[in-house]
């Protein structure tokens, strides 16, 4: 079995690796397709992800959909030839996070494809994957895999969404119109957003967000006028995205909210401190929230995809062979030709 392993920054290899046997409650998954993730580019070309660095080699990614092949004893959720939508986060079910409801925080968290533990959790781009049984969520035969490899980036786009609390009627900015920007997008939609903005550097990615149902972008490298009118009289919108990850967006976000509304912090930022207006957030009241990873919402976001009629295959502009993975990770950096790119297995 051969999975895609890197060694340092741009050092991607395609190697044979071991093919462990089924424990008790364990499922072997065919992989089909993986979507290549912002953390798994930061992985590649900068060898971290804000504070996690690569510190041994690593199989990348964690966003995931194949079929069944193999089930070991007590599985009970999962039988041979399924189709599955699988969630790359193990929690522990132990901690007080857990038993709490809130697996996304547990501090045992095994999450493929991540540099926040040593040693690392070994990602899932390799041919069959070994998960638990409860992290497979079967779906229609007929579903495609490439939309279907979307249940994990649009679980982190609802679990952002369920943290701004109700957004029925709302005004909404969303800063960042890569994956993640864009799928928050139709997330706000179907929450019931009355207006969505959406900004980026980048005019083609924009044009995706517009296709998929902003009612507005605005390309801030160009337009530097129209942010400045959102932030007259203390700001215009009701919930703002931070998506971007990019300090200068947290600003125009803090200052764009009008009093009473609410920012979510959803894009991973820089290492080290960020500076954030405080004041400004102080004397207007805003609810500043963050959002990481997502729990319950990977299952609403597998039966959105399956039964809610919500198709996100647009959003895949590049599929690459397995054997070029390397290829598909320089594709996917070009932010003007791809939004999200594919590898096939």
């Amino acid at each position: 079995m051969r999975g895609c392993v890197l060694h340092g920054q741009k050092d991607l290899r395609l190697e044979t690796l071991d093919e462990p046997a089924l424990k008790p409650g364990e499922v072997r998954v065919r992989i089909a397709t993986g979507g290549i993730c912002g953390s798994d580019l930061h992985y590649f070309f900068e060898g971290r992800v804000g504070d996690f660095n690569v510190r041994e080699p690593m199989v990348l990614g964690h966003e995931i959909s194949g079929d069944v092949v193999e089930v070991g004893a007590d599985v009970t959720r999962t039988r041979i030839g399924d189709r599955v939508a699988v969630n790359p986060g193990k929690p522990c079910r132990t901690c007080p996070h857990c038993l709490g409801g809130r697996e996304n925080l547990c501090a045992n968290m095994i999450f493929f494809g991540s540099a926040s533990r040593f040693p690392h959790v070994q990602g899932a781009f390799r041919e069959t994957l070994v998960v638990r049984d409860f992290q497979c969520f079967p779906v229609p035969a007929d579903t495609k895999h490439t939309n279907l490899v979307f249940a994990e980036p649009f679980a982190v786009a609802l679990h952002a969404v369920a943290q701004a609390g109700s957004l029925l009627g709302r005004r909404v900015l969303i800063t960042g119109a890569g994956p993640i920007g864009c799928l928050i997008a139709v997330a706000a939609r179907r929450a019931g957003a009355e207006h969505i903005t959406i900004t980026d550097l980048s005019d083609k990615p924009l044009e995706i967000a517009a296709r998929i149902g902003a009612d507005e972008t605005v390309n801030v490298l160009a337009d530097s006028e129209t942010p400045n009118r959102w932030q007259a009289d203390r700001g215009c919108f009701d919930v703002c995205f931070e998506a971007s990850g990019s300090a200068r967006a947290v600003e125009t976000c803090v200052l764009s909210t009008r009093p009473g509304g609410a920012v979510v912090q959803v894009g991973m930022l820089a290492p080290g401190l960020t500076p954030i207006p405080l004041n400004r957030l102080l004397a207007k009241e805003v609810t500043f929230k963050t959002s990481f990873r997502f729990h319950e919402e990977f299952a609403w976001a597998v039966s959105a995809l399956t039964t809610g009629g919500v198709d996100l295959s647009p959003l895949a502009t590049a599929q690459f062979p397995f054997e070029a993975a390397a290829d598909a990770f320089a594709a996917a950096r070009d932010r003007n030709s791809n939004m999200k790119v594919q590898i096939v297995f």
